[in-house]
């Protein structure tokens, strides 16, 4: 590999084989996985985010990973803490001169360290989202269009809680013009995208959610319900957490949930696909790689572009 591509990136929407392909390349290069997921942080949250811990193994070897179950499911973890926790690592990985594998889905991590995002360390507003985590996200979406600042064009609006996010900072910016925005020092990276067709897409989404129902989705929400994580927080992380929990109390039956939840992956696939267009139209090169290809074609042609 280059000294120019110190880190590899591999993103793509939920359900695309990220995980599986970030794991088949590490073990042919010797190199060890960052996640970039907002999620996976979380400890207790497993099904429900996709870890799918057994992916890291391969031939009875475990790839080394990072960044996941690294708090407790319901403290507060933001992308300013990210970008703090991806240096450390990423600083860690190469001193012991292996290489780096960036992986995940959510497009303003993988934004904020590809780009060096400036707005992290704003800090959080807990009295602005008391008012807002009652509003729609439709709601929400004309409030952030009303209060444009210098953040606004560099916003993740794909989820409630990015929204809510992204309207924290432009309202502190606007009440506090003089703000010092920090420098941030971002890696060399080479970005390699995955992106099946929309309806391969469909299949694997609807197939997953099926399959994650039957074996303990349900189960892992009551747990952390149980463990005394507030409904509302567990809402608050978002689809797989906000269904669940509102069918546990009773708000929506079984079908109901399942169906609003299948619908909702759906649409947050296609919104994280924005999001990387979005990217790319701001200047950052993403090589998409054909998902029709073996896994191991794949990896070689990673290997062909990284060297």
């Amino acid at each position: 590999m280059s000294n120019n591509a110190r880190l590899i990136t591999i993103l793509g929407p939920t359900a695309s084989g990220k995980t599986k392909l970030a794991v088949a390349l590490a073990h042919q290069i010797g190199g060890e996985i960052i996640s970039a997921d907002s999620r996976q942080v979380y400890r207790g949250m497993d099904i429900g985010t996709g870890k799918d811990l057994a992916e890291y193994i391969i031939d009875n070897q475990t790839i080394s990973y990072h960044l996941i179950d690294i708090i407790e499911a319901g403290e507060n973890y933001h992308i300013h803490r990210f970008q703090e926790d991806f240096q450390q690592v990423f600083t860690e990985i190469n001193t012991r001169n292996k290489p780096a594998i960036l992986c995940g889905g959510s497009g303003m991590y993988l934004d904020a360290v590809l780009k060096g995002y400036q707005f992290t360390g704003i800090p959080i507003d807990e009295n602005l989202r008391e008012i807002l985590i009652e509003k729609s996200f439709e709601e929400l979406l004309i409030i952030f269009q009303n209060n444009s600042s210098v953040f606004s064009a560099l916003a993740d609006t794909s989820t409630k809680k990015r929204l809510i996010r992204a309207i924290e900072i432009s309202n502190f910016l606007l009440k506090n013009p003089e703000f010092n925005i920090p420098t941030s020092i971002t890696p060399d990276s080479i970005i390699f995208g995955l992106n099946p067709d929309v309806e391969t897409r469909r299949e694997r989404i609807t197939k997953r959610l099926h399959e994650r129902l039957q074996n303990g989705m349900i189960e892992e929400v009551k747990t952390l319900i149980d463990k005394g994580i507030p409904a509302e927080k567990l809402i608050f992380y978002g689809l797989e957490y906000k269904f669940i929990t509102q069918f546990l109390q009773g708000e929506i039956n079984f079908e109901t949930m399942k169906e609003r939840l299948n619908v909702a992956i759906h649409q947050f696939a296609k919104r994280q696909m924005t999001y990387f267009r979005k990217m790319e139209r701001d200047g950052l090169k993403i090589n998409w790689l054909d998902v029709n290809l073996p896994l191991n074609k794949i990896v070689e042609e990673i290997l062909e572009k990284c060297l």
